[in-house]
């Protein structure tokens, strides 16, 4: 068998999809979630195999070359192709895995809570949910379907909005009955205030000085505290009494009912972006696609939000 009628192996060739896609070696290596150093030398594989050099490597920065962009391009359109056979396939045999895309901190406080519900409706279709803070791309990554924070336009894929929502402070309610006040906005001023950089780094807000500013206040806290870079962390550390945190209703609409945390007052600041159901033309005809938005619009109607 000569050179051009040979394949290379495919983890060289999922690892030169990935680090295409992102032109970074350490996201692609997230993506597949292995290490750096393996996409490197999957790629010096594939480019021994072809001959050819397929990325230029900069400083900071990964570029492909016209050799290699033209191979990625051909290689991409074969990955989707091979994405949608499969799935035909698996739902000929009656396998209806949905792949699932969604924040970490929506998928621990308000989805898992609740999909014993869809699976117990839905025995024959079993999602597979995977966290992420970046949005992913769809096509490229095989998800069907994503649960989204934002404006709700994204070009080439259906949007769907499922619920709006708003942030006010929470706490545990050890503070609320402690030493120090916690009844009026101004009270604020002598507790420590928990931050979530995460809402901030993606604009998505409000954040505390926006909410000081709806509350009439001077956007200036007391007290500074905590910095966490995720939102189900941000809401942990204020069950575990460390201050008051802002949260979005969604997030935290069951530790209310439990009784986990407390909204000492408001007001309710209206966030800067919605959550959407997001999924490609192709996938949104799927009945397991379709089943999901029905089963989450069902559950967000019956819990008010």
């Amino acid at each position: 068998m000569n050179r051009t009628e040979r394949l290379p192996p495919l983890s060289a060739l999922r690892a030169f999809e990935a680090a295409g896609r992102r032109l970074s070696f350490t996201a692609a290596a997230e993506d597949l979630f292995v290490t750096q150093a393996a996409i490197s030398h999957q790629i010096r594989a594939l480019e021994e195999f072809l001959g050819l050099e397929l990325f230029i490597r900069h400083n900071r920065r990964l570029t492909l070359t016209d050799a290699g962009r033209r191979y990625f391009e051909e290689i991409e359109t074969a990955f989707d192709s091979v994405r949608r056979a499969t799935r035909r396939a698996m739902e000929i045999s009656g396998e209806q895995n949905l792949r699932i895309s969604a924040l970490s901190s929506f998928t621990t406080k308000w989805l898992i809570p609740r999909l014993h519900r869809f699976q117990t409706r839905h025995p024959d279709i079993e999602p597979m949910i995977g966290t992420t803070q970046r949005a992913v791309d769809l096509r490229r990554e095989g998800v069907d379907v994503a649960i989204r924070v934002g404006g709700g336009v994204y070009e080439g894929l259906l949007s769907t909005k499922l619920m709006d929502d708003a942030a006010f402070p929470v706490c545990a309610p050890s503070l609320v009955h402690g030493p120090k006040p916690l009844a009026t906005p101004q009270d604020l001023r002598a507790h420590v205030l928990i931050h979530d950089s995460s809402i901030v780094a993606a604009s998505e807000g409000p954040d505390w000085p926006a909410w000081f500013k709806a509350a009439g206040l001077d956007p200036a806290p007391a007290a500074s505290g905590p910095v966490y870079n995720d939102t189900g962390l941000t809401i942990q550390a204020a069950i575990a009494g460390q201050g008051v945190a802002l949260a979005r209703r969604v997030l935290v609409s069951d530790d209310l009912a439990h009784g986990h945390l407390v909204r000492p007052f408001g007001p309710d600041v209206p966030a800067q972006s919605s959550w959407y159901f997001v999924t490609t033309p192709d996938a949104g005809e799927r009945p397991a696609v379709k089943a999901l938005l029905a089963w989450l619009q069902e559950e967000i109607a019956t819990a008010g939000l």
